[in-house]
């Protein structure tokens, strides 16, 4: 694997909207979002000004939510300010894949489809792990694993900036936890990034020490801090 610009991490929304994600993107000007139904991460440029803002309003329309991510541009004072969380991002700082301690048998692991949304939207609903829409699964490669036919753990790939991909919807069913799946599931989807000679990369909220344990016993590095916040359009 060819070492990745790490400056593409930093407005990784852009970055995949105007790349791989250019199919699931909607634009004008200068704003870019995804499409509803998919996320509702949207992108101005880091300098934006009134104009490049108006046009985001333009885009998503009247009192809409718009998730900035870690985008560091202030909105005008009539955007209605939703939440602020202080996060991290962290990579995965080799060329190779996982320790072969973690890898789930394969059999185990199964990879969700359109067919499986149902199922994925009951588990978000259950445990929360971040945003998560019926379009969602769209964005790249999920993979589960089942306890006597019922969906009780997933992984999946969200941000696409070129060469990178990131790992979100890390979440295990209440009933489920202590089995080391999600190491398991992360291990196998960071297996499969790696071998399409991408790196794997992740965000996490600062208070989540639980998960931030788990991501740096299995490799990851932080990257850098950062601030996720998200606004509604005037």
């Amino acid at each position: 694997m060819v070492d990745r610009d790490v400056a593409a991490l930093d407005d990784p929304v852009a970055g995949s909207l105007r790349g791989p994600h250019a199919s699931l993107a909607r634009r004008l000007g200068q704003a870019v979002s995804f499409v509803p139904g998919v996320a509702t991460f949207s992108a101005v440029p880091a300098d934006a000004g009134v104009a490049q803002w108006n046009d985001l309003a333009r885009l998503l329309g009247s009192g809409e939510f718009a998730d900035m991510f870690t985008c560091p541009a202030n909105p005008p004072s009539e955007w209605e300010p939703v939440f602020v969380l202080e996060g991290r991002q962290m990579i995965w700082p080799g060329s190779g894949g996982p320790d072969q301690a973690h890898a789930e048998p394969e059999t185990r692991v199964i990879e969700l489809g359109a067919e499986s949304v149902p199922e994925m939207l009951d588990l978000v609903a259950r445990t929360q792990p971040g945003p998560f829409w019926p379009r969602s699964h769209e964005l790249g490669t999920y993979l589960g694993i089942r306890d006597h036919g019922t969906l009780v753990a997933m992984v999946g790939e969200r941000l696409r900036p070129s060469g990178w991909s990131e790992i979100s919807a890390v979440c295990t069913a209440p009933e489920a936890r202590g089995r080391g799946y999600a190491t398991h599931l992360v291990s196998a989807l960071i297996a499969r990034i790696v071998s399409r000679d991408e790196r794997p990369f992740l965000h996490v909220a600062e208070a989540n020490t639980g998960a931030i344990a788990l991501y740096e016993r299995l490799g990851f590095v932080a990257r850098k801090r950062v601030t996720f916040r998200g606004f509604r359009t005037p």
